[in-house]
């Protein structure tokens, strides 16, 4: 067989950098390279290093970030789509500041399906689960979405102003929205941690801020006119009716955002509250569009094009029965 045959080893001489510089046992067997052979270059003062079993380091320099990961994943093995890496590795390749860079990180969190049997060995910390988290792909590695990365990283962080900075860069650095982090803390039963519990509360303030400025900020770019803004809506005679984020009087079209958590929204009791109040405003005639944070952020232009068209639709209805429109 010659080195020119399909199935010949390729040498490593020939491969390219990124791919040789980190390999497993059984890739370097493919490359003409045996087992013996790698440890004996591996040995004190040898060219190369063994940061984990079966993995090997084709250099004698600390790692770079992207070699940590590529020893890691090399580790653990497994196919496609079995290995995601989460936690603070995850939010480091996202682009979060609060974490750490991936060169400083003790651990790398990699999630497997639960029945890998699969120790955790040196900086690779396998982490088994039920819910393997459908990956994305960044810099070339397979890494779980922010909110499911944040719950990863925040059930290992012990200290509260470190879950605070990144839960905050979360919703502030606009990866991801408050509803989707609290879903995957319940998910986690981490809600019931004090200094957790206690940043979610700043964190659905935080998203409820931003989302009313993008809602303020996409009704101006829009060229729609000028609301009340955060108004209370009652009745003539005193009955409160609800509170609203904008208000157009003159057609009767209130804009609500709901920044409930998707629990707190399947709540029987919340449903019948709203749904109480939706028919009392649309036998009022008073139109009530409902938009998530998640919605103004990810498709403003439909928000948009909602509240237009109702704008639009109360020029061919009654007038809707008065109601007193105050600040809350």
């Amino acid at each position: 067989m010659t080195e020119d045959s399909p199935f010949a080893p390729r040498p490593l001489r020939q491969l390219p950098d990124a791919q040789r510089l980190v390999m497993t046992s059984q890739e370097l067997r493919e490359h003409g390279v045996s087992l013996a052979a790698a440890h004996e270059r591996c040995r004190p003062g040898g060219p190369w290093q063994m940061p984990l079993p079966g993995v090997f380091l084709l250099h004698s320099g600390p790692p770079t970030g992207e070699e940590v990961l590529h020893a890691a994943l090399g580790y653990i093995g497994g196919r496609e789509g079995e290995a995601v890496v989460s936690g603070l590795a995850a939010l480091a390749l996202h682009g979060f500041t609060g974490a750490p860079p991936l060169t400083a990180l003790d651990r790398v969190d990699v999630l497997v399906p639960r029945t890998r049997r699969l120790r955790t060995s040196g900086f690779a910390r396998v982490v088994r689960t039920h819910r393997l988290p459908r990956p994305v792909e960044l810099a070339g590695f397979p890494v779980a979405p922010v909110p499911r990365a944040l719950a990863d990283a925040i059930a290992r962080l012990p200290d509260p102003l470190a879950v605070r900075r990144l839960l905050t860069e979360a919703v502030r650095g606009g990866h991801c929205d408050p509803q989707a982090v609290v879903r995957e803390l319940a998910r986690a039963r981490l809600l019931g941690h004090p200094h957790v519990a206690a940043a979610v509360d700043t964190l659905l303030v935080e998203g409820r801020t931003m989302a009313e400025e993008r809602l303020l900020e996409t009704v101006r770019t829009a060229g729609l006119p000028d609301p009340c803004w955060n108004v209370g809506l009652w009745l003539p005679d005193g009955p409160f009716l609800c509170a609203v984020d904008a208000y157009w009087p003159e057609q009767a079209v209130a804009v609500e955002i709901d920044a409930r958590a998707p629990r707190q929204r399947a709540e029987e009791a919340g449903r019948a509250e709203y749904d109480r109040t939706r028919q009392t405003l649309l036998g009022l005639g008073v139109t009530v569009i409902r938009v998530t944070p998640r919605k103004l952020r990810e498709s403003p232009e439909q928000q948009v094009e909602a509240v237009r068209q109702a704008l639009r639709a109360a020029t061919g209805r009654p007038p809707a029965t008065y109601v007193v429109v105050m600040p809350r």
